[in-house]
């Protein structure tokens, strides 16, 4: 009898993770008090110069978040700098395997001056930081009402980093530039049909 509760109980413990296979990130939602040139909690800055802002409030930008209460804000600049944050995930995104997952992200027209609109790219990685594979590369986000984008990926190594950045339109000049990213939801396991 002691056998057959533990069996359960073992395998009511694992059912989650056969049931759900998603990784979670930490704060995927950026909340925080809203502050300029702040790291929102979880995260962590990758290019020289990052200084995010978790929104709404600083810099004029007053736009409601599409999930929880804050989000965060990246800028480019005139000098050709520009921002990134990243995060280690729980777990490894293992190579061959397919996974997807969704973003929200919009412009702001009011981002003190920083307000021509950026693209995103997303990096996966093995290392902290790493660009070590292009998830996602998006055209110039003008909207300012948020717009959901899904990723869908299969890593070609092991991946247990997730790199997230502004970046200029290919072969623009460098510029005062936006770009608002809230909501990202779990990366889960999909289908590889999508690739074949």
């Amino acid at each position: 009898m002691l056998m057959k509760r533990l069996t359960f109980w073992i395998l009511l413990a694992g059912t989650p993770a056969f049931l759900c296979g998603q990784v979670y990130l930490n704060n995927s939602s950026f909340e925080g008090a809203p502050k300029d040139a702040t790291v929102p909690a979880g995260w962590f800055p990758c290019e020289l110069g990052t200084t995010p802002d978790i929104m709404p409030g600083p810099w004029g930008v007053y736009q409601e978040a599409s999930e929880g209460d804050t989000y965060v804000g990246l800028i480019t600049r005139e000098d050709g700098s520009w921002e990134s944050i990243g995060q280690r995930l729980p777990q490894t995104l293992q190579p061959g395997e397919c996974y997807t997952f969704t973003l929200d992200l919009a412009h702001s027209n009011t981002y003190a001056g920083y307000n021509k609109p950026l693209g995103v790219r997303v990096w996966g990685g093995a290392t902290k930081c790493e660009k070590g594979q292009l998830l996602l590369k998006t055209d110039l986000i003008k909207n300012t009402d948020w717009e959901e984008f899904e990723v869908q990926f299969v890593p070609k190594q092991g991946m247990r980093y997730i790199l997230i950045e502004a970046f200029y339109k290919d072969g623009a000049f460098s510029y005062q530039g936006n770009i608002l990213i809230d909501n990202i939801s779990p990366i889960k396991k999909c289908t590889r049909a999508f690739l074949d």
